[in-house]
């Protein structure tokens, strides 16, 4: 039997759990962690922070106080290291005014990282990613490519000027963004991660009873993404992404089989995905620009339930 205080649980893609406190008051909880992206763990840190809080401002909410989550391997590297990414942490999370309050270390042969997150929110103004509306505009407020950029890091075939690109994209908070789209009758969102671009707009949908149509040209890349596809620098996420997604996808004749891929690739510390009425939408959007946020664009609309549940144009 459901409790009735549980306002958002497991039974759906929602990026966060939720529990009513009282009338006005209601809790909010999320945790991500994983392994590094970046070599300079003090970045690494930072990153893996903006992405554990995105969850939270993608519904809306301020975090309040975090616990961090770390594994490593204390007895072989150099707890220097540990200390460098736990500062980055720390000073990302300040910058978002979020109280780190302790939190829980394991050995592990791999470096992991990020943080359990405590958020506060009424219980009316909660925004789902499942409640998107017919006649919706999309709008995506971060480039895409993060995933290919640091797989050709790792390949080392990255030069130092589109790694400082990457870094800052990830390290960016979505708390502006947030607090815009609040201003702007938003009715869905999500932060774009693991699943791509393609992979959350899916759950959106499915969610919402709803199909979307897809501008490819309006969205915003990091710089040779699409080079980087064609040579080979490609995560094995992204194959998981697109081999799951192919069969819920219109893709007319032609489409680019390169661009389909960079739809596909799994994010680090993404950008949002507002869906919001049209009539609003402009003015959402020319406010995230007057606010830096210059990535942002309208990259389609919402569309009344069809055969498939993305069309690509």
């Amino acid at each position: 039997m459901k409790d009735k205080r549980l306002l958002v649980g497991i039974g759906t893609h929602e990026d966060t759990g939720v529990v009513q406190i009282s009338d006005d008051l209601a809790i909010m909880q999320t945790i991500d962690f994983f392994t590094p992206v970046v070599d300079d763990p003090y970045d690494y840190g930072q990153i893996a922070v903006a992405n554990s809080l995105s969850d939270i401002y993608a519904m809306g909410a301020t975090p309040l106080c975090a616990l961090n989550v770390v594994g490593f391997p204390i007895a072989t590297m150099d707890k220097k290291i540990l200390a460098q990414i736990l500062k980055g942490g720390w000073e990302m999370a300040r910058e978002a005014n979020v109280l780190i309050i302790g939190g829980h270390s394991v050995k592990d042969p791999e470096i992991k990282y990020g943080l359990a997150v405590t958020a506060l929110t009424h219980p009316q103004k909660i925004i789902k990613n499942s409640t998107a509306r017919a006649g919706d505009k999309l709008i995506l407020t971060k480039p895409l490519g993060t995933g290919i950029l640091t797989t050709a890091l790792k390949n080392e075939k990255l030069p130092p000027h589109l790694l400082e690109q990457v870094t800052t994209s990830m390290k960016e908070l979505n708390r502006a963004a947030s607090e815009i789209m609040l201003k702007h009758q938003v009715h869905a969102c999500t932060d774009v991660t693991g699943f791509g671009l393609l992979g959350h707009l899916l759950e959106m949908m499915q969610g919402s009873g709803t199909s979307a149509l897809l501008r490819s040209e309006n969205i915003s890349f990091l710089p040779q993404v699409l080079s980087y596809i064609e040579q080979k620098q490609v995560p094995g996420g992204l194959k998981e992404n697109l081999n799951y997604l192919t069969p819920y996808l219109e893709i007319p004749p032609g489409f680019s089989q390169t661009m389909l891929k960079a739809l596909c690739d799994p994010q680090t510390s993404g950008g949002l995905l507002i869906i919001l009425p049209t009539e609003t939408a402009s003015s959402c959007l020319n406010e995230l620009h007057r606010n830096n946020i210059i990535a942002a664009s309208i990259i389609g609309e919402v569309i009344e339930q069809g055969e498939k549940k993305i069309l690509l144009t």
